[in-house]
């Protein structure tokens, strides 16, 4: 197991009715921005909750924050934070409109020329104000770790600071039954491919990590199209253990003490800058394709993958591997994201465009060991289409 250093210092709140818990953890005298997005929590009655908790307090709203959150629509929220001297924020939505406050936040209190030169350049984040996270749509576990993506012309880039993670976070797994059904599979997915990315690398003999992300990954290949399935998808239960194991996938826990690789993120964020494709189907896209282009480098971890998640005990270890590849498809296939650039109707010249892309973003040694370098990348994508 490789050295590791550990500290997640967001409290979570689980469970129907903790959105009342606002109230004792946003301090009383804060000056406070609610931020949301299209306005589905007015209709769903987290809205409603949420004024409610702040009942006590001084609060503002903003809202129009987009899937994949886009930095001018952010930098928006500057004028209310100067004018009203906002000094907590509180991101009421999925992962995308929690990760447009954490730049925000950054946005507030940067003190160079361009805050986009956090997310384009590393700028250092030196200072944030406090956030808060009401998650409506579990998928990204953006409200309990420090980590943000941000589009801008096309670009589609992270950043990340200990100082942007959330104080709390409250999760209430009766929020997400109004999801719609393409919102659940994307949440599911993207969990999914969260802990792959962190678990399907090479051993390093981090026994705890490997069995904890093989137990989440379990978890929503049984809960996930239960969600979807008309005679369980209003079951709280199921609900529940999908929300918590999203969070759980990306809480910096299964990842600490192991190496990552992230390719397929930083491959999939192409993808979405240029077609706006949903995050998650382009990770449901790029990552069997990643299974199948670096088979022989992540051999141990995919057959260690195919005996203890999908059961696949006969055999060859190449057999075992094919299965295990077969079996992820078909598991996406089942929550009805596709697998397949084709899928999507895009012509296969724009690999050549997104391999540029990888280049100008200095996405050139991807991957746990950087060995994926643009060529890979190409085939990478190649072996998806």
């Amino acid at each position: 197991m490789l050295n590791f250093s550990f500290h997640n210092t967001t409290k979570i709140h689980f469970g129907e009715g903790q959105i009342s818990a606002i109230s004792k953890e946003i301090p009383k005298d804060a000056r406070v921005l609610m931020v949301y997005g299209g306005g589905s929590i007015k209709s769903n009655g987290v809205y409603d909750q949420v004024v409610e908790a702040l009942t006590n307090h001084t609060w503002f709203e903003f809202s129009g924050i987009e899937p994949n959150p886009n930095y001018d629509t952010l930098m928006k929220a500057q004028a209310i934070i100067e004018t009203e001297n906002i000094d907590y924020l509180l991101a009421v939505g999925g992962g995308s409109v929690v990760d447009g406050v954490k730049f925000i936040s950054a946005a507030a209190k940067f003190k160079g020329e361009d805050p986009w030169d956090i997310v384009a350049k590393g700028a250092p984040v030196k200072a944030a104000i406090p956030i808060g996270a009401v998650l409506t749509l579990p998928a990204t576990g953006s409200e309990s770790n420090n980590g943000s993506v941000v589009t801008r012309d096309g670009n589609k880039l992270p950043f990340g600071s200990p100082l942007v993670r959330p104080q709390f976070a409250v999760l209430d797994p009766k929020v997400t039954l109004s999801l719609s059904e393409r919102q659940v599979a994307n949440g599911v997915v993207d969990a999914f491919v969260h802990i792959m990315e962190q678990y399907l690398t090479y051993d390093v003999n981090g026994k705890v990590q490997d069995r904890f992300s093989e137990g989440l990954l379990l978890t929503l290949i049984e809960e996930g199209p239960k969600a979807l399935a008309s005679e369980t998808k209003d079951d709280l239960e199921v609900r529940a253990n999908i929300m918590w194991s999203a969070t759980m996938a990306l809480n910096g826990l299964i990842g600490a003490g192991v190496p990552q690789d992230w390719a397929t993120h930083m491959i999939g964020h192409e993808l979405t800058a240029s077609h706006g494709i949903d995050h998650a189907r382009t990770l449901s896209i790029v990552l069997p394709a990643v299974m199948k282009v670096r088979r022989e480098q992540k051999r141990g971890k995919l057959v260690q993958y195919a005996e203890r998640v999908w059961n696949i005990t006969e055999g060859s270890d190449d057999l075992k591997i094919d299965a295990a590849i077969a079996a992820t498809e078909n598991f996406f296939k089942q929550m009805q994201v596709p697998t397949r650039i084709s899928d999507e109707g895009i012509e296969k010249s724009y690999i050549d465009t997104w391999v540029n892309a990888l280049e100008t973003h200095g996405m050139t040694k991807l991957g746990e060991r950087g060995e994926v370098t643009l060529e890979v990348s190409k085939q990478i994508l190649e072996t998806a289409y």
